[in-house]
């Protein structure tokens, strides 16, 4: 199922989220651009989860060098805003385009940006964690949107989400309950990522589930501690809060 939007008007224009993925996309154009230092530069930006348990020397943009703490450190930040290609791009920044605006409404733009960046950190530590011995560079927003996924599943729990859902040569329009399509969304990362323990050598690659597992459940517990205590509807929001209390 492809998502296409919700039905939640935001009442404030979401800054921040816009401005995540105006980083996201230029970062990408950034990385299109680098050629064949391409490799070097992820090895030093992305994470790489061996590095934090072994000492082994680190080949980046500067060459081989002794692995520094601000080399494990900064990776965790900027391996969040780091892509591998158009589609895994594009479907990151869909999923933050249509969920992340109505997040940010309930956190304030402050919070949701760190919000954001601790869901981000809480995600790749997951992977690090269950990938102890893969040498291959992670790099994504998964991480992160999982996060604010697993916060918009608490906050907005009966919103409808409009979805493309293929069937073979056909496609159809489908409305579903975010609890059903984000629900749905998070059980599959987890039996995927079941599935891959044990699977991954320290050399093959593969999807980051276990980031997208972190991720959500940090999202649906820090989404508690970063929400605004005071968040009152807006009057020209009134019509949709009175629905979704019913």
């Amino acid at each position: 199922m492809i998502p296409l939007r919700d039905d939640i008007p935001s009442r404030s224009t979401p800054v921040v989220n816009v401005t995540l993925i105006v980083i996201n996309v230029l970062a990408f154009f950034y990385q299109l651009m680098l050629g064949p230092e391409l490799g070097p530069f992820l090895r030093e930006f992305a994470v790489i989860p061996v590095l934090y348990f072994r000492d082994i020397m680190l080949t980046g943009a500067g060459g081989l060098r002794e692995v520094t703490p601000v080399d494990l450190g900064v990776p965790l930040f900027t391996s969040m805003f780091l892509h591998g290609g158009w589609l895994h791009l594009g479907g990151n920044m869909l999923y933050l385009w249509i969920f992340g605006d109505n997040v940010e409404d309930r956190l304030g733009h402050g919070r949701y940006f760190v919000f954001y960046l601790t869901c981000g950190v809480a995600a790749s530590s997951a992977h690090i964690v269950t990938n102890a011995t893969s040498r291959v560079p992670s790099l994504g927003a998964s991480g992160a949107i999982a996060g604010v996924l697993g916060a918009y599943i608490l906050l907005y729990p009966k919103a409808r989400v409009v979805a493309l859902l293929p069937l073979g040569f056909f496609t159809q329009m489908i409305r579903l309950p975010a609890l059903f399509f984000l629900g749905w969304w998070f059980v599959q990362q987890f039996f995927y990522g079941l599935a891959s323990l044990g699977v991954q050598s320290a050399q093959t690659g593969g999807v980051a589930w276990w980031a997208h597992i972190g991720g959500f459940v940090a999202g649906a517990v820090l989404v508690w501690i970063f929400k605004k205590r005071d968040y009152r509807p807006a009057e020209r929001d009134l019509w949709w809060e009175g629905r979704y209390r019913r």
